[in-house]
């Protein structure tokens, strides 16, 4: 059985996914419209909260930069018979890059310090120009040298393009925030009806999303997906599980232990796309199918997980009073 997941995974290596920059524009736009509703439940004093008390703010960055790539290269080394090296490299990548704004939304959706969230999102895209290349140096040159020389080609020097972190940060995060928070200051009234709407207005969006990203690789996400998918299912959860242990490690509210959580959890998995597709660092002809596809389908999952998780924070209280008393008395 291991040998054929090695083996099937390696065949996708020799596959051709489509990436939709057109795709990657929407995804952007529709991320601003999120954003925007996630900003109408955002007050500018709790900002100053969490500056003022950084503990939380400060164990979601360690996470992100240093504990998930850190221990994603351990993943892979545990599970280098089953995890191929382009596989094993795609995980790296996705671990390198910073919290995804997707975690924004999810964690207000979960009922997590929203705010804590958006500056720690804010402030992972604006260190990925630094965190992601030297991440992705650092354990993909490890995991090179080690555990599989072959996985050499597509070690190469990450440069993050930053218009793309200019419109990260000003389209997707800093014009909805802002008119998010226009729009409680001058109507405070209409704005609490709105956040209700935007709400599961978001929720649709992001399942449109999911599925117009299966759609574009349809036939190869049904073909391959089975053993892709328990790979980024393991690497999300434990993604999960470091934001959450060290937040409760460190004590931190609950609020910002599940702001922590998603953060650590989510990453934007689309920035790792957007450098794979890039030929100036990953010529076509380098044998990258497994890199692309494990980085896509997190792209996917994302979504659903974070979802799924913040329903769970939503809806019940198992994080706080234990699985004994899993359902919040109302």
């Amino acid at each position: 059985m291991f040998l054929e997941m090695y083996e099937s995974l390696q065949q996708l290596n020799s596959l051709s996914i489509n990436f939709n920059r057109t795709g990657n524009w929407l995804l952007m736009l529709f991320m601003a419209v999120v954003m925007y509703g996630v900003a109408l439940g955002l007050r500018p004093q709790f900002f100053r909260g969490v500056f003022n008390r950084p503990r939380a703010m400060f164990i979601g960055l360690v996470c992100q930069w240093l504990i998930l790539p850190l221990v994603t290269f351990l993943l892979c080394v545990l599970f280098h018979s089953l995890v191929p090296p382009m596989v094993a490299m795609g995980l790296i990548l996705v671990a390198s890059c910073p919290g995804g704004a997707v975690s924004n939304f999810m964690t207000s959706y979960g009922n997590g310090n929203a705010e804590l969230s958006v500056l720690m999102s804010t402030i992972t895209t604006l260190g990925a120009p630094i965190f992601t290349p030297i991440n992705y140096a650092i354990w993909g040159g490890l995991y090179t040298k080690y555990m599989d020389s072959s996985a050499g080609d597509v070690l190469r020097t990450l440069q993050v393009p930053p218009l793309q972190i200019a419109l990260t940060v000003i389209v997707i995060i800093g014009i909805p925030v802002l008119l998010g928070l226009l729009t409680v200051k001058l109507a405070p009234n209409a704005s609490a009806r709105l956040k209700v709407i935007m709400r599961y207005l978001s929720i649709v969006v992001f399942i449109c999303v999911a599925g117009m990203m299966i759609s574009q690789n349809f036939i190869l996400f049904k073909e391959y997906i089975g053993y892709i998918f328990i790979i980024v299912f393991v690497h999300n959860l434990v993604g999960f599980g470091i934001g959450y242990t060290a937040a409760t490690i460190g004590k931190t509210p609950v609020k910002d232990r599940r702001a922590v959580t998603i953060g650590t959890g989510i990453q934007n998995s689309g920035l790792g796309l957007l450098l794979l597709f890039d030929t100036g660092m990953f010529p076509p002809e380098i044998a990258k199918g497994g890199m692309v596809f494990v980085t896509a389908w997190w792209g996917v999952w994302h979504i659903i997980s974070g979802l799924i998780l913040g329903t769970a924070f939503r809806f019940s209280a198992f994080d706080t009073t234990g699985l004994s008393k899993f359902i919040r008395k109302k």
